[in-house]
C-alpha cells in the first residue's frame, strides 16, 4: 500500500532528479513530477523517456511557467497534486518536494512515520504578524496590493506598481473566511486535507484572488489549510534554510555531518555535484536508520551564526569581494587598540614609560605627514608594512586594520595629534576596539618650545585648534563606540599622576598597582604668557581650558599719593 506520494517540481539538474525519483520509487512512493515551461522540449522529453521505464509509478502533470514569486509554482503544485490523488487513490499523504531536494533518512522510515500520523498536516503556517522571515519589506501588502509583475525579470515595473498603489491607497479585499498565513513552500498534506483545498466550491475565487498575491507558494496551501484541517503541525518536514537576503542555503558535500544531524527526512537546496551526499543518503545502508524525531533546530545555532559571519563578517578582517556595511554594529580593526592625544607633547620619553608600564607595543605618530612612526622608528613592521606615508595615506583604514590584525594578541599603542593626516579620524571614533586619551590643547606646547616667528605661531595655532575641535565634535557624537577620555590640558597639569593612572588601570585592566613614578615632564614655565600672547594677536586658545597665566609680566604699580589733612 501506497501510503506516501511525492510530488516533485523539477527545472534543472535532471540527471540528479532522475536520481531522487528513482529512489522514491524504490521506496514504494508513487511520484508526480511536473516540469516548467521554461525548459526545452528537447530537454524535457529526453527527460521523460529516461523515466519510462517507471511509467506505473512516474507520473508527469500539464506543464506550466514558473518564474519565482508567481501564480505558476501554485498552478503547477495544484495539478500535480490532483494527478496524484487520481491516479494513486492509496496514497494518504502528499510531500511535496523539488527536484533539487535530497531525501536524507531511508523513504520507509518517512512512511513509518506518517503512517503514525495518519490525520496530521505537516505545513508552516503562521500569521504575517508572527512571521520573522519575510525579506523585502513586504507582509502584509502582498495580500492587500497587487503583483502581476515578475520581481526579478521586471523588477523595475514592480517597484513602480508598489508606489502607485500606495500613493492612491490602493487596498484589496482579502475573500470572506480568509485570514493570510505564511510559511514554507513545502508541505506534506493528509489526502483530506488536499483534496478539501482543491475541490473547494469556492476555489475560483481563491484562485482569482491569490494570482496577484506576491509570492504565493508560501501562502497559498498555508492560509486555506486552516479551513479544513483539524490537526495541524506548524511546521516542514523538509530541512530548508535561508539567508538574510532571503535566498536558500546550498548544501555541499562538507555538510554531510550538519545534515544528519538535523534528522530531518528532506533536505533542500543540495547542489547537483555534491557527490558524495547523494552517494550517502541515496544508499542502502542500514546504518542511517534513525527513528528519530526531525528536529531542525539542532544545527539553527550554526545557520544563526552564518548570518552573523555573512552580515557582519569576523572584526577587523575584509573581503576583497565585498566591503563591509558601515551601518553594522562592528569593529573596524581585530583587536582592542589605545590611541594617545597630547601626552608626547607634554612629556619626555611617554612612549617608552607607557610600554614598561602596560607592556604593550607603542609606536608614535603613525599618521604623521611625512612618515610613519613605528615602534623603535622601524623602518617595515609585521606583515610587510611599510612607512611610507604615501601608501598608507591611499587607504588609512585598511593601514590600522592591517596593523592590529598582523598583531592581534598584543596590544597596539599610537600617537595622535592634529598635525597628523586626518583621514583616520573619524574612523578611530567608530571602532569598538579603540581606547582613546586626549589632552586637549597639548598640541600648543611644540608651537611654544619653538623658536619660529609668532605670527607663524598664531597662524598654525588656529589651524590646529580648529582640526582638533573638529575631531573632539566627531568623539563625542552619540554615534561613538570607542571608549573616550578628554582631559583639558588645564585639568591634566593640574593633576597628572592621577590621569596617568586612569590610562595604565585602563589599558592593564586592573587597578591594583599603584604608579611609583611618571615620565618628566616638560618645562611650561611662561606657558601661561604664551596663550596670553596669542589672545593678544586675536586668536582665542580656548581648549586648553583655564590655563593660569603665572608667568605674565607684572602690572605696572600707579604711584599714589599720602594721603594728607586739610584744615580749615
Amino acid at each position: 500500500m501506497s501510503t506516501v506520494g511525492v510530488v516533485i517540481l523539477v527545472h534543472t539538474a535532471f540527471d540528479r532528479a532522475e536520481q531522487v525519483i528513482r529512489h522514491w520509487v524504490q521506496g514504494g512512493c508513487p511520484v508526480v513530477v511536473h516540469v516548467d515551461t521554461n525548459v526545452p522540449d528537447e530537454t524535457f522529453n529526453a527527460f521523460e523517456a529516461a523515466l519510462e521505464d517507471q511509467k506505473l509509478m512516474v507520473r508527469f502533470s500539464k506543464r506550466h511557467r514558473c518564474e519565482w514569486g508567481t501564480w505558476g509554482m501554485v498552478a503547477a503544485t495544484q495539478d500535480a497534486a490532483e494527478m496524484l490523488l487520481t491516479r494513486f487513490p492509496d496514497v494518504r499523504h502528499v510531500y511535496l518536494a523539488s527536484g533539487a531536494c535530497l531525501p536524507l533518512r531511508p523513504i520507509e522510515e518517512l512512511r513509518s512515520y506518517l503512517d503514525g500520523r495518519p490525520r496530521i498536516d505537516f505545513i508552516e503556517s503562521a500569521t504575517t504578524a508572527d512571521v520573522p522571515w519575510t525579506v523585502g519589506g513586504l507582509d502584509h501588502e502582498r495580500f492587500t496590493l497587487r503583483f502581476p509583475f515578475a520581481w526579478k525579470k521586471q523588477r523595475r515595473l514592480f517597484d513602480y506598481y508598489v508606489r502607485l498603489q500606495r500613493t492612491v491607497r490602493y487596498r484589496r479585499k482579502i475573500p470572506d473566511g480568509l485570514v493570510p498565513h505564511m510559511g514554507s513552500q513545502w508541505w506534506c498534506l493528509t489526502r483530506q486535507t488536499l483534496s478539501a483545498i482543491l475541490q473547494d466550491p469556492d476555489r475560483r475565487t481563491y484562485d482569482a484572488y491569490f494570482k496577484r498575491v506576491w509570492i504565493p507558494d508560501e501562502s497559498y496551501f498555508q492560509t486555506l489549510v486552516r479551513l479544513y484541517s483539524q490537526n495541524i503541525e506548524s511546521r516542514s518536514l523538509t530541512l530548508s534554510k535561508f539567508d538574510f537576503q532571503g535566498k536558500p542555503h546550498i548544501f555541499y558535500d562538507d555538510h554531510l555531518q550538519l545534515l544528519r544531524r538535523s534528522d530531518c527526512f528532506v533536505a533542500r537546496k543540495v547542489w547537483p555535484r555534491a557527490e558524495r551526499l547523494y552517494a550517502t543518503f541515496l544508499s542502502k545502508d542500514p546504518a542511517t536508520l534513525k527513528a528519530a524525531e526531525p528536529n531542525p533546530g539542532k544545527i539553527d545555532r550554526i545557520f544563526a551564526k552564518a548570518v552573523d559571519r555573512r552580515t557582519l563578517g569576523r572584526p577587523g578582517l575584509y573581503m576583497q569581494s565585498r566591503w563591509p556595511w558601515q551601518e553594522r554594529d562592528n569593529a573596524v580593526t581585530a583587536y582592542p587598540f589605545s590611541v594617545f592625544e597630547g601626552f608626547t607633547e607634554l612629556f619626555e620619553n611617554f612612549e617608552y614609560w607607557l610600554a614598561k608600564e602596560t607592556a604593550a607595543r607603542v609606536h608614535g605618530h603613525l599618521f604623521h605627514p611625512d612618515r610613519v612612526m613605528f615602534d623603535g622608528r622601524q623602518e617595515y613592521f609585521q606583515g610587510a608594512m611599510s612607512d611610507n606615508a604615501t601608501l598608507r595615506d591611499y587607504r588609512p583604514q585598511m593601514f590600522l586594520t592591517n596593523l592590529i590584525w598582523n598583531t592581534r594578541g598584543e596590544r597596539q599603542a599610537f600617537q595622535f595629534g592634529p598635525a597628523d593626516a586626518q583621514k583616520i579620524a573619524p574612523i578611530l571614533g567608530r571602532d569598538r576596539n579603540a581606547q582613546i586619551f586626549v589632552i586637549s590643547g597639548a598640541w600648543a606646547v611644540p608651537l611654544f618650545l619653538s623658536n619660529r616667528n609668532f605670527a607663524d605661531i598664531r597662524v598654525e595655532a588656529a589651524r590646529l585648534q580648529r582640526i582638533e575641535n573638529t575631531h573632539l565634535q566627531d568623539l563625542r557624537s552619540p554615534m561613538t563606540k570607542a571608549q573616550v577620555r578628554i582631559w583639558t590640558m588645564a585639568d591634566f597639569v593640574d593633576s597628572p599622576m592621577e590621569v596617568l593612572q586612569t590610562v595604565v588601570d585602563q589599558m592593564t585592566g586592573t587597578s591594583v598597582r599603584r604608579l611609583t613614578e611618571a615620565p618628566r615632564m616638560v618645562d611650561l614655565q611662561g606657558f601661561g604668557q604664551f596663550l596670553q600672547n596669542l589672545k593678544n594677536q586675536g586668536m582665542h586658545p580656548y581648549l586648553m581650558g583655564d590655563f593660569p597665566l603665572e608667568n605674565a609680566m607684572p602690572a605696572p604699580k600707579l604711584k599714589v599719593r599720602k594721603p594728607y589733612l586739610v584744615r580749615k
